[in-house]
This record gives C-alpha cells, structure tokens and sequence, in this order.
C-alpha cells in the first residue's frame, strides 16, 4: 500500500506512511463518532426492553469514556493530517528544488520560469490543501462505509441490503462525470497558467509596452484570459455540483428504504423496535462517510492534474557524474561531437575541433550557426547525442555538472543580477572572497568608474535584476564575477557586446592579463572582438566550415572573409 500510494500521489516514502496513517486515525475518529449511536442505543434497550435503565453514573462514566477516546483519535487524526502533511509538503518542495539543481542548465533556456515556480509553489500549496482535507478523509470515509456495512450485514441482512442498495447507484452516477471533470480541471489549470504567464509578461515587458503604446492591448489580452478562466470555473463548479447533488439526493432515498421495508418486518415481527429504530439511526450514519467519499472524489480530480505536473517533473532526466574531477590540463576537445535540441533536427554535425589551453579560440559565423549551442555543450548544459567532448583528456559526461563548473567562468550577453549591493553581486563569482578580492576584480572589470558614483557607493542596492544600472553596467558586473572566480576555463558570448568602444578596449585590455594559461571560448559576432584571438572555428548551419587564425582565414574567399567585408561596408 505504501508503494501504491509512492507512485499515485508523488509521495516520498515517509510521506506515504504518513498518509496511511492519516487513514488509520481518520477511521478511527469516524467509528468513534458512532460510539454515542451506541450508547444511546443500550439505554434504550435497557429502558424499553429490560424496563430497567441502571444507575445514571454508569451512563456518565461511559460517556466521559467515549468523548476521551473521541478527543484522542481526533488530537492523533489533527497531528498527522495536518502538522505530518505540511512536514510532508516542505519537503515536496525541497524535492523538487533538488530536482532541479540536477537538470541541464540548458533545460531552463527554453522553460517557462513562471511555470516551475506555480509547479514548486502553487501546485505544491494546492497539493498540500488537498491532502490535509480529502485524500485521507476520502479513504477513512470508504473504510467506514465497509466496515458499518458489515457489521449491518452481520446483524441483519435484509435491513441492511435495505439500507446500502442506493449507495451503488448514487456512485456510478457521480462516477459517470469523471471524464467530464478531469478535462474541467485540466482546462482550469491551463488558464490559470496561461493568467500566470501574463502577469509575468507584463512585469518583464512594461518598458515595451508603455513605449508602443500597447497598455490597451494587453490588458485586453489579460482580460479575455480572465473570462475565460472565470467561464470554465463556473462550468467546473456547475458540472460537479450537478453531479454531486444528484448523488447526494439518491441517497436520501436510503432513508425511506429503511423505514419503509423496517416497518414491513417490524409489523411481520421478524424484527424489533430497538432493531428497527437502531438501522434507522445507524443508516442515516452510513450515508454521511459516501457523501464524504463523492465530495472528495471532486477534490480528486482536480488533485489528479496537479499530480501528472508533479510526476512530469520526476520523470525529467537528470545529469549526474564523478564528484571529483581532476583532469590533466584544461584543453577542451569536441570529438565528431552531434546534437540536437528536438529529435530528428540535427542542430550540430559531427563538430571536431581544439580549445587549447593558454589560447583564446573564437567562435564565428552567421546567426544560428550554433555557436552558443557549442559553449553551452562544453560546459555540459546539455549531453551531446553523440562523440566526445573531454577536457583535459577527462569525458565531461561522466562528471557531475556542479562539479566540473567549478572549473569553468561564464559570461554570457544575458546577465543574471540579483537584488542585493554591487559588492555581493560581484562576490557571487567567489564564495568567500574578501572586500579587497572584490574591489579589485571590480577594478580590473572597469566597475570602479559607475560603482563609486552610486549613491552607496558598492553598498548600493542595485534592484531587481540590476534594474538601476545600464546594460553596460550590468555586463561589467558579469566579467567582474568571473575574473573574481580566477578559473581555468572562460566561456564568453559576446561579453563586450553592451559597452561603449573605449571601455571595451580597457576591459579587452584586463581580460588579455586575466585570460592567460587559460582555456578560452569566445563567441564573437563583431570582428575587432577577435582581432588578437589564437584561434577561430567558423560555424554555419551546425558544421564547421573553416578553422584557422585570423591571417589565414583572411587568405582564403569564405565564409569568415566574407563576414568581414560586411561588417567593413
């Protein structure tokens, strides 16, 4: 059951054990909560039957007993439904934070951030709502039904067919719905996302939307999302209630089953008054677990969508590898190296070139040659499909990503800034740098110049994503982390692509000192960025179609020629 309940609902081992014994203590509360049907009808017998009720202490013993046991199932059921479930979703969301961190980095290039954080955040906290209220609720409410019906059968069965006979019937009309109500949920799901990713756009884009005058657009789009996910909520909410209230009614029939068939066989004397009276009552219990069971059958449904996101997450592939990595040297080779983003779609082609260490090799060539697609291969953000790619002679396939960036300083024309002071976002690079570590690889990056024109100087708040500095600004932070990090290996995209001709040239200048015994990959799409480069390989359409240095490349009527006379008129 535990296994069960692992793959059903996405949960970790602890987690399922908790709630098989949500299920244990919810039962119990429920059958104790017929403890005072019970007693009631004991006091009868004893009045009616044996004309003889006994002392009343016995009955206010008996009762102080029973609300005991009632208050402790429900102190445990509290405890582990409620407290266990919050425990158990922490660490759902932990899970799948963990997951991932052991995703390629490429994976988030192309994923909607506002979609893994409603799956980590939303789903969970919806999740978490759920099985605190329905889940173990729905599964007590179906153990009770089995084991009051039971016990009817046993007493009598023809009351107690009399009794239960409508539950299948009210069932397998509610059951008839559930297509109808997974597609409902599914439906639901999506344009509350779809609402997420809008509100999103518009928090990324303000600037664009203000400057063309599209505010009206927008917030039309947003509109008419909002209608249609208010729409499909009332139709969600209308299906089930129908359904529901359908069931709910054909169970009501139970009642005037009972009392009508009882009465026949109390007028036959095949029955007596204290077990007739007593089906009535217990009947009217049996109901209100199935009633529960239907309500949370809904609540089911909409939990299941949650789920299949959960389990689609689990089922991503992860990367792993050896955590140590000790190559010899820091040449980066690609070995009849192949990969594709889709499948089917080669985005690169049997690629074979060397990075060597002590050079800087540049990557050229026309838009969607696959140039960042190479960088990103070479620091593992993706597996390749085929080939090889070593450094150092060591197959970066079989090293665990987090450890082989280690090695590795990464500026790319993206920048990720975080909002905290222009030291911290520097000291990113290198956990544990001091000050002076900072300030000078600030220095050598051409920070100094803006920093200290902040109104805090370094200590400055810089906003979100550095939305208080220039794009140049920004860029320069990047290089500072990572000639603060000093590592063997420099992958840049275009790192000078944002600022100004005089500071590229001083910033040129500071990586030419930081850049040496080093291993570096540049990409480059202006031509005075690899005017001093060791080595160019000219990329287009996912092959190489030149390798060289500069002079060499020059000489010949290719592809690299031809880009330079362009960019020349």
């Amino acid at each position: 059951m535990i296994k069960y309940f692992q793959r059903r609902y996405a949960l970790t081992e602890e987690g399922s054990k908790t709630l098989v014994k949500g299920i244990i203590t919810h039962s119990l509360l429920n059958i104790s909560m017929v403890f005072p049907i019970f007693l009631a009808m004991y006091f009868m017998q004893n009045v009616l039957i044996e004309s003889d009720p006994g002392p009343i202490k016995k009955y206010i013993f008996i009762s102080i007993g029973i609300f005991i046991i009632m208050y402790i199932f429900a102190y445990l059921d509290y405890g582990i439904n409620f407290t266990s479930i919050y425990i158990e979703s922490a660490k759902r969301r932990i899970s799948l934070a963990e997951k991932l961190k052991l995703l390629p980095l490429a994976f988030f290039d192309k994923k909607d951030i506002s979609d893994l954080s409603a799956t980590i955040m939303g789903d969970a906290t919806e999740m978490e709502q759920l099985f605190s209220h329905a889940v173990p609720n729905l599964y007590a409410a179906l153990v009770n039904f089995i084991i009051i019906s039971i016990m009817m059968l046993l007493f009598n069965w023809k009351m107690a067919i009399s009794a239960i006979w409508i539950i299948p019937v009210a069932f397998l009309v509610f059951r008839i719905s559930k297509k109808m109500q997974l597609r409902l949920s599914q439906d639901i799901y999506m344009d509350r996302r779809e609402i997420s990713d809008l509100v999103q756009q518009g928090l990324d884009n303000v600037q664009e939307i203000y400057s063309y005058n599209r505010q009206g657009k927008y917030l039309e789009g947003l509109n008419n999302s909002l209608d249609n996910y208010e729409n499909t909520l009332i139709k969600s909410e209308g299906v089930i209630a129908t359904f529901v209230n359908i069931s709910h009614a054909l169970l009501k029939l139970g009642i005037p089953s009972v009392t009508l068939y009882g009465a026949k066989q109390f007028m036959s004397g095949e029955i007596d008054i204290l077990t007739y009276i007593g089906f009535i009552i217990v009947a009217v219990r049996v109901y209100d677990p199935i009633m529960e069971l239907i309500n949370n059958f809904a609540a089911l449904n909409f939990l299941d969508v949650r789920i299949d996101r959960m389990k689609e997450m689990d089922a991503l592939p992860i990367q792993e590898g050896l955590k140590e990595f000790h190559p010899d040297g820091y040449d980066i080779v690609f070995d009849n190296v192949s990969f594709s983003y889709k499948e089917g779609v080669e985005t690169l082609k049997n690629i074979s070139f060397s990075a060597k260490q002590g050079e800087v090799t540049a990557l050229v060539g026309p838009s969607g040659g696959g140039k960042t697609t190479v960088t990103k291969l070479a620091g593992r953000f993706w597996d390749i499909d085929s080939g090889k790619i070593t450094v150092g002679g060591v197959d970066i396939s079989k090293i665990d990503p987090e450890e082989l960036l280690k090695s590795y300083a990464i500026v790319f024309q993206e920048v990720a800034l975080f909002n905290s002071t222009v030291m911290e976002n520097i000291r990113l690079g290198k956990r544990g740098a001091t000050d002076e570590e900072v300030l000078e690889a600030a220095r050598i990056a051409n920070c100094d110049e803006f920093a200290r024109k902040l109104p805090n100087g370094y200590d400055t708040q810089i906003g979100e994503n550095g939305e208080k500095l220039s794009g140049g600004e920004r860029q320069r932070i990047s290089i500072a982390r990572a000639i603060l990090k000093d590592a063997p290996i420099i992958l840049m995209d275009e790192a000078t692509a944002s600022v100004d001709v005089e500071n590229e040239s001083k910033i040129q200048e500071a990586l030419s000192n930081l850049i040496r015994e080093k291993t570096v990959l540049i990409i480059a799409h202006r031509m005075r960025t690899i005017a001093g480069v060791d080595h160019i390989v000219v990329l287009d359409d996912g092959e190489i179609v030149e390798e060289g240095n500069s002079e060499e490349l020059r000489n010949s009527n290719g592809v690299f020629k031809s880009m330079l006379e362009r960019q020349g008129q």
